[in-house]
């Protein structure tokens, strides 16, 4: 007989569908699976049964006290279950059919597909413009309305899982934007996969800068380094993308420079500036990695390091590249400018930036953004002495109420924001 009765496999059917079994088969969460399959009716005994555990360690799973970690018993949940392997993040499984298309060699990239791209472009236009804080439900939503459902397509080829990695990266990015860093990490840890599952290899390289990224803003310098590596690692089995590799060094770099590792981050960031010098290759889901990208966060390795003179030259650099249209990165690139300037004692430097900051879109939709000028008046406090400090702090005080009487809608206490 059959361990997984047909009444059974008929309610998994009915399920693949659902976004909850995406999202929880992406984050590997097989207690959540479970218990989506006992509400619809299905014993926990059966379930056990199914896939061969006791009652007692399936309770476990189910109540979130343990979680499946080993490769076999993913295997025996697809087998069991029929759930389509690239779900779980496994190749396909013998009782899947093969797709009528050629196979596809995972070492290519996909080809993309025409709407996910322009969709993605718009978001990314926008994000630039107004800050990731007022798209990012408009990204989640085209996720679950618009590529959620070709992901249970068993004919679906490998472009819609990028297009889904690319956007649930880009989502992690707005929810990082938006001050929930818990959320963007775990939309970071739902892209992997999927980017893996695509075989775009440098895609998963960026969504491992990505996490690299988070790790350094959450004050994680090891956790950083290491995401850094595995996105180098993967960038290396894959077609060569300069300014990839180039983002990957500089994470690196960044997150050595914190831990106090001198040499080690000055060998990272020389490695970053010569693989931007390199020819450039395309590839449609990355976002782009620039020179006034790399200006800014030299700018940062720099000043960790405390090479203010040489900090200076790249923060300067990295305004002076930033376009009109990049709200939220020129005003990060201010913010920047303005703590080196305070560093090296600079004051009337940093009053003058920080006055041309003041102009900043008190509508602009990013808690990162009001984030980092707090800090920033934090470190100018000390100087209120300075008469010309104490007036920029005036100034400063009004506008941040402006800003956060519009941005009342996305600063709450659990992205970190202060409505004091």
């Amino acid at each position: 007989m059959d361990r997984l009765s047909p009444d059974l496999r008929e309610v998994v059917a009915g399920l693949l569908g659902d976004e909850r079994l995406i999202t929880a088969c992406a984050e590997r969460d097989m207690g959540a699976v479970f218990r989506m399959v006992n509400a619809r009716g299905v014993s926990t005994r059966r379930i056990a049964a199914a896939v061969d555990i006791t009652q007692g360690r399936l309770y476990d799973y189910m109540n979130g006290k343990s979680r499946v970690e080993k490769l076999t018993l993913f295997e025996q949940i697809s087998d069991a279950f029929h759930i389509p392997g690239h779900l779980l993040g496994l190749a396909r499984r013998s009782w899947e059919p093969t797709p009528a298309t050629a196979k596809y060699e995972r070492t290519d990239r996909p080809p993309p597909d025409g709407d996910d791209l322009v969709a993605m472009d718009h978001f990314r236009s926008a994000d630039r413009q107004s800050g990731g804080g007022r798209l990012y439900g408009a990204v989640v939503r085209h996720l679950s309305d618009r590529v959620a459902p070709r992901l249970v397509d068993i004919g679906s080829g490998p472009q819609v899982f990028a297009a889904a990695a690319a956007l649930t990266e880009m989502a992690g990015w707005m929810a990082h934007d938006s001050g929930q860093d818990d959320r963007a990490a775990q939309h970071f840890a739902r892209a992997l996969p999927l980017a893996r599952t695509s075989g775009d290899l440098p895609l998963a390289a960026h969504v491992a800068a990505s996490s690299s990224h988070l790790a350094l803003e959450t004050g994680d310098a090891a956790g950083a380094v290491g995401w850094a590596r595995t996105g180098l690692e993967l960038a290396t089995q894959g077609p060569r993308i300069p300014a990839l590799t180039a983002r990957l060094h500089t994470m690196q770099a960044r997150g050595l420079a914190v831990a106090a590792q001198r040499t080690p981050a000055a060998h990272a960031l020389e490695a970053a500036h010569r693989d931007l010098e390199a020819p450039a290759a395309d590839h449609p889901w990355l976002s782009p990695f620039d020179a006034a990208a790399l200006a800014s966060e030299s700018a940062l390795i720099l000043r960790d390091l405390e090479q203010y003179d040489e900090a200076l030259s790249h923060a300067e650099q990295a305004v002076a590249l930033r376009e009109a249209g990049r709200a939220r990165s020129l005003a990060l690139s201010r913010i920047s400018l303005v703590d080196i300037h305070v560093r090296r004692g600079d004051l009337d430097a940093a009053v003058s930036v920080g006055h041309d900051l003041l102009s900043t879109s008190p509508a602009l939709g990013s808690v990162r953004v009001v984030l980092q000028l707090d800090g920033l008046r934090r470190r100018l406090e000390p100087h209120q002495g300075y008469r010309p400090v104490r007036e920029y702090l005036a100034r400063f005080d009004d506008a941040r109420r402006a800003r956060m009487l519009l941005l009342a809608d996305l600063i709450t206490p659990s992205s970190g924001g202060s409505t004091a």
